[in-house]
Formats: structure tokens, sequence, C-alpha cells
């Protein structure tokens, strides 16, 4: 009994398809449905795939209501061995976004985990089927090779983190002594490249928006009407103008950060940001004279997300009485959502744009976190993993925080823990979109370096989460 045969027992558990048939199991409950009674399904995937799964590795398990959203249960479980050791929380969510059957390549169907060479395709593979499961699967590997853990652990999987998070603060807060730990481990989002293994300590937030213009009913012929008719998709091109540049840049000052503090700025600033096999990154777009690294993952961007003027879908010769755009602003920590309206308000009213009626988007997902890199459990779980790559000789990435959106003020800022994500997906795996895929060379290293991780947390003393 020891690390490497911990670890060997995880990677047998992958490579003769264990891992792909657990997985297989769990793409297969459509989770993604936006019907007005989707419980069932979010029910299924909790009991049918989840629970048994925990139980058979002595975890006590409850499934908890939503307070906010009755369609997107909680489970809420636990693996208690002395309430005098340390305690780790590990989160996931079972929803994924809607299935979008129909769009995906030949061949391939949401709902059947497919392998194509490296890529495992499937609904949630990516996000957040296939990362729960490592964290799980290697957790279940280390029980099995020490017998005990020699530590806690608690468990939450919410069921509606793509709607937004609806209830998951309102739990966190009512269920705080429940899922009080001392660390969270979590994965989820992308590693900054698929080579890299990669540590993240927190994200930034989002705040969704909606500016309108409503001039008049109904729309009026543009030979008759033209020219004397303001035009509120005009208007509101120009409104918007204001705000952002062409490229890019954020003209509202209240918006933008004052700075990039020093520390984070180093962690950054050692960071490289490539296309991996997205898009290709816009060199002159976003804020002027930072890195791409700082503008991902240091500062805010104002983006628009979609824009309605007339019918797009059948234009006709008229002025239209009202247009619409939806949008949100990426904040990192030290930027307070609170001031976000008032600031947009005031700007648009000083450039005679107070037509334009603006509203918060509901479900915006609240504050942005970070971690700074030199929080002792960044330095233990960057050292786990580089004890476990060994002579393979690969940087280990460190995040402040997490270019994108996750509900990590829940943990952070309502329970009062520190947050570690370790990603176990990369930037091209078409999350949200048809054919989101898993790699299988991330999914088998995140297992091991999760297997190794969870072994040094069993044989490493308290001083550890005293620290942390």
């Amino acid at each position: 009994m020891d690390r490497n045969s911990a670890i060997r027992r995880a990677e047998r558990f992958f490579d003769d398809g264990s891992f792909f048939e657990l997985l297989s199991a769990r793409v297969a409950i459509n989770t993604g449905s936006r019907t007005d009674d989707r419980k069932p399904q979010m029910m299924e995937y909790l009991k049918k795939e989840m629970m048994p799964a925990l139980e058979n590795i002595d975890f006590n398990c409850r499934i908890i209501e939503n307070p906010k959203e009755p369609c997107a249960p909680f489970l809420i479980a636990g693996r208690i061995e002395d309430k005098t050791l340390p305690t780790i929380l590990i989160y996931g969510h079972g929803d994924t976004v809607p299935s979008m059957e129909g769009r995906w390549k030949e061949g391939l169907s949401p709902f059947k985990l497919t392998k194509d060479g490296d890529r495992w395709y499937g609904r949630g593979a990516a996000d957040n089927k296939g990362q729960h499961t490592i964290n799980l699967t290697a957790l279940e590997c280390v029980i099995k090779e020490r017998k005990k853990l020699g530590f806690n652990v608690k468990l939450l999987i919410e069921m509606g983190e793509e709607s937004g998070s609806p209830g998951l603060h309102a739990i966190c807060e009512r269920k705080k002594d429940a899922l009080k730990a001392d660390v969270l481990i979590a994965s989820d989002g992308p590693r900054i490249d698929p080579e890299t293994p990669t540590i993240f300590g927190g994200s930034r937030a989002v705040y969704n928006f909606d500016l309108t213009i409503n001039l008049r009913e109904g729309g009026h012929h543009s030979g008759n009407w033209g020219g004397l008719l303001a035009n509120p998709g005009i208007i509101l091109s120009h409104a918007i103008a204001s705000m952002v540049d062409a490229k890019g840049k954020i003209l509202i000052n209240a918006l933008r950060p004052e700075t990039i503090p020093l520390g984070i700025k180093k962690a950054i600033d050692k960071l490289t940001v490539q296309g991996n096999e997205g898009p290709a990154i816009d060199p002159t777009w976003g804020e002027p004279g930072l890195s791409s690294a700082q503008k991902v993952y240091g500062w805010n961007t104002l983006d628009v997300l979609a824009f309605e003027c007339g019918d797009p879908g059948e234009p006709v010769n008229a002025i239209p009485p009202k247009a619409w755009a939806r949008c949100h602003i990426r904040f990192i920590a030290d930027s307070n959502p609170d001031t976000f309206i008032p600031a947009i308000r005031k700007h648009l009213d000083h450039h005679d744009f107070s037509m334009v009626k603006i509203e918060p988007v509901p479900n915006n997902y609240g504050l942005a976190t970070r971690m700074a890199p030199d929080n002792p459990w960044v330095k233990f779980v960057t050292s786990s993993f580089e004890t476990t790559l060994g002579k393979l000789d690969k940087k280990v990435a460190f995040l402040p925080n997490l270019g994108g959106t996750l509900p990590n003020d829940a943990f952070s800022e309502v329970i009062d823990m520190p947050t570690i994500w370790v990603p176990h997906s990369y930037g091209g795996c078409n999350q949200h979109a048809p054919n989101e895929h898993f790699l299988g060379k991330i999914a088998k290293q995140g297992l091991i370096l999760m297997t190794g991780l969870f072994w040094d947390i069993a044989e490493n003393n308290t001083d550890l989460f005293k620290k942390g």
C-alpha cells in the first residue's frame, strides 16, 4: 500500500475501459432539458448515478430541494471518518446546456459517449460530468488502496449551474454547517492549454444586462418616414459605441479596474495564452498595453451578446419602433457589480442617450474571486502534481482566477474557505456547443494527478489545513 499503487489502480481503471463505461452512463441521461418540468431527469442523475456510486464508498447522501428553482435539486453527501480530522469539500454540477441534437457531426449523438481518436464526444463529457467523475474516481482509488482516508470528505452536486446556479448561495448559507470544510477542491473549465496541468483559485464573474430603446408603436414605411423618424437601431448602436470602442476597449472608467495588483500580475505574467485548437486570437482586441493573459485573467471586458432591431429573419422597408441588445461584463475581484448600472446610467445620460433603458438580467452570478499564488494550498497542490509528473518535467500553471465564470463565491465568501480548482478540459472542447468532447489524454492525466493529490492530503499532517 503506497502512493504509486494507488496511482496504478487509477491507471488500470482508465485503461481497461471502466472509466469510459462509467462516464457513458452519466452522459446518457439528458440533464440539459429546458422544459418546465425537467426535474425527473435531474433526479435520475442524482439517484441513479451519483448516490449508488457514493454509497458504495460509505458516503451518506441526501437530496435537498432548491429554494429558488424546483427543477434543480442538490445532492449533499459526506464521508466522515472522524469529526476531529480535517475536511475537504468537493463540488460539481450534473446539469448541462441543451443537447442541440441534430446539429452534431454525422454519427454522433449527444447522449452516447463516442470515441473518435482521443476525443470522447457527448453532452456533459467536459462540462461537467467528466470532470467531477474524475475527482470522485480518484477519491475511490485512494479509499480502496488505503482502506481509510485519514480525512473527511463532503460533496455538493448541483443541477442548475448552467442556469446561473439559482439557489446555490441560499443552500450554502442554510446548510453552512453541513458543507463547512477546510478547503474546496473542485474541477470545471479549461486548462490554460491541453498540455499544461492547471490550477486556479477563483474566477471572474459575469454581469448581464439589457439595453432597450422603445420609441413608438409599430414600424413605419421608410419611404414616407425615413429621415423624419429616429431609428432606434442606429441610436442604440451609437450608445454602445460610446461605452466600448471599435477594438474592445471599455470607455466607462467606472467599469475598468484601476490596476492589476503586483502579486497577481507576476503570477499572470508567467502564463501564455494560446489558441488551444479554438479560434485565432485577435491581438489588437481589448485593453491596449496588456498581454493576452492579462486581458483574460486580470481585466474586465464589456461585450455585446445579441442585438435585435426590426425583424432580422424577414426584414421589411420600415423604420423599426424599438431596438434591444444583451450585453455583459466579465469582471475581476476588484470590481463591485453593484456600481455597474449606476455608472452606465450616468454615462449614457451624459452622452444624450437618456432614452436607453437599462435592466439587469436575472440570475447574475455574485462576486468575482481569486487567490494569491503564495497561498499554502496553491503550493501544496502544485508540489503534489509535480511529484506525480516526475520525470515528465511538465510545468504546472497557476491562475489567480479563471477567465470564465463559476459560482466560486458561494464557497469562498458564503462558507468562507480557500478554493482550489483543477480543470480537466481544454479551450477547444466545444462546451456549450455541438460536438462537446473530452480529451482522453487529459482525462487520464487528471485522474492520476487527483489520485496523487488525495493520497498526499491523507498523508499530510493537519498543519496544512491550519495554514490554508
